[in-house]
């Protein structure tokens, strides 16, 4: 059976972000450590962009990923999605060794 559908009246937010990692990293590592940032409010991250080639740094790739906010209580404020990205961002470089491409 499945979950019953848990609608939130509330706006989702989406945040993107790229971080550059080594080449061997698998981008699913990036992914599975953003969901790790706020299991309460994080519905979705998905990956957008993988490059590697000029521009990069020898033995380097960008990974881009989505991250979907949807809250359940209220409207997030800015502060609040801030602390979400802050988290996602320590998560991804905690995990991957990663850092946010600037």
């Amino acid at each position: 059976a499945r979950p019953l559908l848990n609608l939130s009246p509330f706006q989702a937010v989406r945040r993107d972000f790229a971080f550059v990692v080594e080449a061997k990293t698998d981008a699913a590592e990036v992914v599975r450590a953003a969901w790790s940032a706020d299991k309460k409010l994080i519905v979705d991250v998905s990956i957008f962009d993988v490059y590697e080639g000029e521009g990069m740094e020898e033995g380097k790739k960008s990974v881009a990923i989505s991250v979907t906010l949807q809250p359940v209580k209220a409207t997030l404020t800015e502060e609040q999605i801030d602390a979400v990205a802050q988290n996602v961002t320590i998560e991804v470089e905690k995990r991957t060794g990663g850092t946010l491409r600037g």
